[in-house]
């Protein structure tokens, strides 16, 4: 089996605050035996989430069994999943935003058992729907819990409560036709109606305005699928949230690190 020397795009601040984590979780524990010590399975850990480093091949990597790579990721994941914010602690800082942009990405899973509820339609292939929003610069700010692909995405937004949270911290959100009719503070393009008149100047023109704000908002999804696990999951679909949580923790600990 030949070995080769990689790199993964994160500071070692991200990786010591996973290390860390794990180092007060062995605490708590106590007494128990690891094959890695706790900054040996963070680096293992990262690898699987931003490199998209399939488990056999870490666990001949770290020199372990595939159960013992398996449940140190499982394990590192939960540990920062439970540090995720919630949607209301998010909309306290989405509050402080000139405007925020919403928008739906479908994460590819391998095909299950009960394929129909996680097949999109729209995209031809099975995943799960997961709702970012971004601010007025294209950053990742939050992400919602997985949802099977087949469901729309104004059904997920209104399904975490994300239009109401969104009106009632009276923040103006920018997002796409699949939102249409979402009311309260988002803001859809206009869409032409079968069998009724062509979209005026105007509303062509706002159209074109509203594409070049919402554009912006592509950057978070692209930051969110940077992480190379979220290419194509080939875990159990119920595992995306703790995944896209965990995610999410070690952004904000990277762009903390790292303002722009």
């Amino acid at each position: 089996m030949l070995s080769y020397p990689s790199t993964i795009a994160l500071s070692s601040h991200t990786l010591n605050h996973l290390a860390d984590l794990i180092r007060a979780e062995r605490t708590r524990r106590r007494g128990r035996w690891w094959r890695l010590d706790a900054g040996r399975q963070a680096l293992l850990a990262l690898a699987h989430l931003r490199n998209g480093d399939t488990i056999t091949r870490l666990a001949c990597g770290f020199a372990v069994s595939t159960t013992t790579a398996w449940r140190y990721v499982r394990e590192a994941v939960d540990l920062l999943a439970a540090h995720a914010e919630d949607l209301n602690a998010a909309i306290r800082r989405i509050g402080r935003l000139a405007y925020a942009i919403l928008d739906g990405t479908l994460i590819p899973i391998d095909r299950v058992a009960d394929q129909r509820p996680y097949y999109s339609g729209k995209h031809k292939r099975h995943g799960v729907n997961v709702q970012v929003i971004a601010d007025c610069a294209g950053r990742l700010i939050w992400a919602s819990p997985a949802l099977p692909g087949a469901v729309h995405d104004l059904t997920a937004a209104r399904t975490h409560g994300l239009i109401d949270a969104l009106t009632n911290a009276n923040v103006m959100t920018f997002a796409d036709k699949a939102y249409q009719g979402a009311g309260g503070s988002v803001r859809t393009p206009f869409k032409r109606r079968p069998h009724r008149p062509r979209l005026s100047r105007r509303q062509k023109t706002v159209n074109r305005h509203h594409a070049k704000i919402r554009a912006v908002g592509e950057r978070a999804v692209a930051t969110l699928k940077g992480w190379k696990i979220l290419a194509k999951l080939r875990c159990c679909p119920q595992r995306t949230t703790a995944i896209v949580q965990a995610i999410l923790v070690l952004h904000h600990v990277q762009i903390s690190r790292h303002p722009r």
